[in-house]
């Protein structure tokens, strides 16, 4: 049991549950639906039954029967004196794909290279001798490009010496050795979901038991889940996107942050913030970085140029205390030893122009934002389309939970998506689709296209009564 709703909290949820006969029946596929969607979390323990019939004006039967269906379906496990507590669905998920000539693969989200960086990689060519003179061998990083990526801290506000920064093979790289560093088999890791699906297997192959906090495109992190999270578990670290969030686009409150925050320092937990993605702004108002103020140590941030200059440009970095650099250092051997040095001066020089890019990767991420929610909310009207500042994709939600079924089906018509439970760690996710605005906007209007062709007969092919009654799916 990670976490415990109340029986109010629970009945607002539910919201206009009473769709069919009978009534416990009816009950069941309302907390069903709740499952599926993950906005009621596996492990979380259910109200009393005697609870839930006062809240809902029910009576007590009524609820012991619906909680017997679930216990039937495999949504719920009881055990007397203990409760009833939610479980994992797992994870449906209808694979990657390998994209053909003709299709359009939006299966990753990352834009196109800058236009600007075919003359970098020029221009530190002519510098080859003097690369070449180096060792090659560098597990720390160069002073140069350290010092450029702690200079962009200071002015974000977090003061950084080249000492607090690690240069890695891109961000994913990052994730494994910090895993393979704090993670001991079995620790607790909390987790956002729906999340980033290789950080989940990274920190899953470093041992950790994954506890799964909610965020959504609407209401941002459920903080009460988080804090009760982080109390009853102590996790040992905790992997966090505070900005344009991997695949929601939503970016945390500064109340949010502070939030976290100290419920993680309550914890002892170190907070691993992904920052991959917090410069790719269209729009957003100004926000703090958060998380200032910690105790050494609690806070590590990642970054990388994979999202905003080249997914074949493998440079990220790590910014933590300087003790654990010092132990990602040592541990680093035993994944790579080091990070290439042509790559490394590129990265140098990009820096030192970083606005430009930024500024460059803004314009194009506006008009595939624009096209894509103009496209989809012309094909797919009833559609929940978010409004999002910045990122990389919108988290859709649909209209029937049937994600999984719509990019099967889109798979066959050249269109390639990675459906919403791929982002889940246990399960659920199935209302949602997650579309990059990466591409090109015409190319992104013609998958919408595909998708509200092929829309109509995935919903009339689904399990007879699949519109209202979730429990057929499952």
């Amino acid at each position: 049991m990670d976490s415990r709703v109340s029986a109010r909290a629970l009945a607002a949820a539910l919201g206009g549950w009473r769709t069919r006969e009978p009534a416990y029946e009816a009950l069941a596929d309302g907390i069903r639906l709740l499952c599926l969607d993950n906005r009621l979390a596996p492990r979380t323990a259910l109200p009393a039954e005697r609870e839930l019939a006062a809240a809902l004006h029910l009576s007590r039967s009524t609820v012991a029967a619906a909680y017997r269906s679930l216990r039937g379906t495999g949504h719920i496990s009881s055990l007397r004196g203990s409760g009833s507590v939610t479980l994992p669905l797992g994870r449906r998920d209808s694979g990657r794909a390998t994209a053909r000539e003709g299709m359009i693969d939006l299966q990753q989200a990352s834009p196109p290279a800058w236009p600007g960086l075919a003359g970098v990689f020029g221009e530190v060519a002519s510098t080859a001798p003097a690369l070449v003179a180096r060792v090659g061998y560098d597990v720390l990083g160069r002073i140069e490009l350290r010092s450029a990526i702690a200079e962009r801290y200071t002015r974000r506000g977090i003061p950084t010496g080249p000492g607090e920064v690690l240069v890695t093979t891109g961000a994913q790289s990052a994730i494994h050795l910090i895993a393979s560093v704090l993670i001991g088999r079995g620790d607790r890791v909390l987790v956002e979901t729906p999340t980033y699906p290789h950080a989940v297997d990274a920190l899953r192959g470093a041992g950790a038991r994954l506890v799964g906090v909610p965020v959504t495109t609407g209401e941002g992190w459920d903080l009460d889940r988080a804090q009760q999270a982080f109390a009853r578990t102590l996790p040992v670290m905790a992997y966090l996107m505070p900005d344009f969030q991997n695949p929601t686009g939503r970016s945390m409150s500064a109340d949010e942050r502070d939030a976290l925050l100290l419920a993680g320092e309550r914890a002892g937990a170190v907070i691993v913030l992904d920052e991959t993605t917090a410069d790719l702004d269209i729009d957003r108002p100004p926000v703090a970085s958060g998380f200032a103020g910690s105790e050494p140590g609690t806070v590590v941030r990642i970054g990388s140029l994979g999202k905003t200059v080249w997914g074949g440009l493998r440079v990220g970095w790590v910014r933590a205390d300087g003790d654990l650099i010092r132990r990602l250092v040592a541990a680093r051997p035993t994944h790579d030893l080091g990070t290439p040095e042509f790559e490394q001066a590129v990265a140098t020089r990009l820096l030192a122009g970083f606005a430009e890019i930024l500024e460059q990767r803004s314009d194009l991420l506006r008009e595939g934002r624009d096209a894509l929610v103009r496209a989809v909310r012309e094909e797919l009207p009833a559609w929940g389309v978010p409004r999002v500042h910045g990122g990389v994709s919108l988290w859709l939600e649909l209209d029937a939970p049937l994600s999984s079924g719509l990019v099967l089906a889109a798979r066959s018509h050249g269109v390639l998506l990675s459906a919403g439970p791929r982002f889940s760690i246990e399960g659920g996710h199935d209302r949602h689709l997650r579309l990059p605005f990466t591409a090109p906007p015409d190319e992104l209007t013609r998958a919408v296209r595909v998708l509200g062709d092929v829309w109509g007969r995935v919903t009339a092919d689904a399990p007879t009564g699949i519109l209202d009654r979730v429990g057929a799916l499952v």
